[in-house]
């Protein structure tokens, strides 16, 4: 499972044109997910984000986490962080997750998520055309892959 986070001023998705979800300060979580992913995976990934401590304290060092700057949390599935692009121009996708594994462990990275933070978090919709747009903070950008945990 990879994560792209995003430390964001301001993040929104839109699905037709229409806002599905919206934050302020906090994090938009790109989610690729592959098809050996768990949902132990699912657990420490939430950890890990919900423990990232880069935002900053009063001495402008990165110190605070999500919860310390009441931060909010838009997550995004993306399937093509999966993508592998070793041979010719056209990326291939065969190591991202077939929707009937993907869905789940999306399903449950949002009640994970939520339950980690204590409070709900905005999502798109798993497999939509989405619009997202981001005021990246810093900008602060990390990415943290379950599989790189050691």
């Amino acid at each position: 499972m990879i994560a792209v986070i995003q430390r964001v001023s301001e993040a929104s998705v839109k699905i037709e044109e229409k806002i599905k979800g919206s934050i302020q300060t906090g994090f938009l979580i790109l989610l690729g997910i592959t098809h050996d992913d768990t949902l132990e995976d699912v657990e420490w990934l939430s950890k890990k984000i919900i423990g990232m401590r880069i935002f900053s304290d009063e001495d402008g060092k990165m110190n605070l986490d999500l919860k310390s700057v009441n931060g909010d949390i838009l997550l995004i599935s993306q399937f093509t962080l999966h993508a592998s692009t070793k041979k010719g121009n056209r990326p291939s996708f065969i190591d991202a997750a077939r929707p009937e594994i993907a869905i789940p462990l999306y399903e449950q990275m949002i009640k994970q998520l939520s339950k980690d933070l204590d409070k709900d978090i905005q999502t798109g919709e798993f497999g939509a055309d989405m619009k997202v747009s981001l005021v990246n903070d810093g900008p602060v950008t990390i990415l943290i892959d379950s599989k790189n945990k050691i």
